[in-house]
């Protein structure tokens, strides 16, 4: 009987984990996204601005060039914004859950 108990508050425990983890990443995706939108505009105006005026960029740099550049900005925002947030969220919640003693 108290190994049934033991068990039961040991899955409330882990809903709990996987709800949290599920939550924290959840932040981190609408995050990261927010950022790779900022990031593609912030990178395709530049960069179609200059394919029209510069005779370089305009001889040199195709329409997969041009797109290439605006999704690795894209790309790399999204990652390091998702990245931080979560981390960040995780530490939040772990000195958030931390005994008394041990926060500083």
């Amino acid at each position: 009987m108290a190994k049934n108990v033991a068990q039961s508050a040991t899955f409330a425990s882990l809903d709990q984990k996987l709800a949290l983890a599920k939550r924290c990443s959840h932040e981190g995706v609408v995050a990261g996204a927010k950022a790779a939108i900022v990031a593609t505009i912030a990178t395709a105006i530049p960069t179609l601005a200059s394919v029209r005026m510069l005779p370089w960029a305009k001889a040199n740099l195709n329409h997969t060039a041009q797109a290439l550049i605006i999704s690795t900005a894209a790309g790399a925002a999204y990652f390091i914004v998702a990245d931080k947030t979560v981390l960040a969220t995780a530490r939040k919640n772990s000195f958030k859950h931390a005994p008394n003693n041990m926060e500083a």
